[in-house]
């Protein structure tokens, strides 16, 4: 069900300018790309081909079961030219909702380990990547993340692909897949080396696991941003840390809900997160497996905060402050999120308290 909230809201979202930080490179897949690439391999994957049957395969029992179902997807992606359409049709579906910059997760373990060279794998999201900017106006860079579920060796070929074939656009090192099971600080030596290298650390942590996970990711990984983080909420102290760092939280409200990480919207802690002053943006995760987009992440954050358009604009520009940017381009971007935001707001009626509902009629 979509939020509901005034329409002059939804109208100010749908043209606000936007970062995304926090979204998987597969798991953007569109539904018509997922269905044409099963298509392609018919026989050999259990992917729907038809585009209106993947949103009952993309209904997950629990976290585990998420990651199941994005692998099958993972491994439709069979060479370099599934590679650059993906990725550039990623880039279409970001543009189209006023993304102006985003950090993709990309996962070149998954691919490489699938048959794909890492050369090959490279040159073909850098290529969309360049694109991409070309056609669309929206510029991407990467985050190269270990899939947690592999172990060790997936850490140490994600750490040779970033420090041996890394793409111009590549920027941070990530950790995702299942946080249960897989303790952070056994990948402190490659998130070292990564960031010796001058990449930036972006772990997921406190998803599905409680605070410790984000304590170890900041502690043991050098954590400049956290990946979900909202069980942060369970620990005063951890709440207080990253409020007066200024860690930012890469929260995605209707994944957390749709991986069973939380039970319903209504108990997602965004508006106490906010409340406390941490730094929390908004994304989108895994938009088409989750039935979801970033502008709709953005109408669920003024129906759980409220707010109206002068929340939503500081949460557009959280996402610029806690982007891996230049502070011209970051300048640049929060001068045009202000413009906006004052162009549009003569007149709007658009303030819900939070936690609220209104009808948008």
């Amino acid at each position: 069900m979509p939020p509901v909230i005034p329409t002059e809201l939804t109208t100010f979202i749908a043209g606000l300018p936007k970062v995304e930080l926090h979204v998987h490179h597969v798991g953007s897949a569109s539904p018509r790309i997922v269905a044409e690439l099963a298509q392609r391999h018919a026989g050999r994957t259990p992917v729907p081909t038809d585009p209106a049957a993947l949103a009952d395969y993309f209904v997950f029992r629990d976290f585990a079961h998420f990651v199941e179902i994005y692998l099958s997807v993972v491994d439709l992606i069979r060479d370099e030219e599934d590679v650059w359409i993906l990725t550039h049709e990623v880039a279409r579906e970001l543009a189209a909702q006023q993304v102006r910059y985003a950090e993709l997760t990309v996962t070149p373990y998954s691919h490489v380990s699938r048959g794909i060279a890492a050369p090959a794998f490279c040159a073909a999201i850098e290529d969309a990547r360049v694109r991409a900017r070309a056609d669309f106006g929206v510029e991407l860079r990467w985050c190269f993340d270990i899939p947690g579920e592999a172990g060790l060796p997936a850490a140490e070929e994600t750490l040779r692909i970033s420090l041996t074939q890394a793409p111009d656009g590549l920027i941070s090192f990530g950790l995702g897949g299942p946080e249960i099971g897989v303790p952070r600080p056994q990948f402190k030596p490659y998130f070292d080396q990564a960031r010796a290298a001058g990449l930036h650390s972006v772990p997921h942590a406190g998803e599905t696991t409680g605070p410790q996970t984000i304590w170890d990711a900041i502690r043991e990984l050098g954590a400049e941003r956290i990946g979900h983080g909202i069980s942060c909420v369970r620990d005063p102290e951890l709440v207080a840390f990253l409020a007066d760092r200024r860690i930012p939280l890469e929260v995605c409200p209707t994944s957390n809900v749709r991986t069973g990480a939380i039970a319903a919207l209504a108990a997602h802690p965004l508006a106490e997160m906010l409340t406390a002053g941490l730094m929390v943006t908004i994304n989108s995760d895994d938009p088409p497996m989750f039935g979801t987009t970033l502008n709709h992440e953005y109408a669920v954050a003024a129906q759980l905060a409220g707010g109206g358009v002068e929340r939503l604009a500081e949460l557009a520009r959280n996402g610029v402050s806690a982007a891996f940017l230049p502070p011209a381009d970051q300048a640049r971007l929060l001068a045009e999120i202000d413009g906006y935001a004052r162009s549009q707001t003569a007149g709007v009626d658009g303030i819900l308290p939070a936690g609220q509902h209104r009808d948008d009629q």
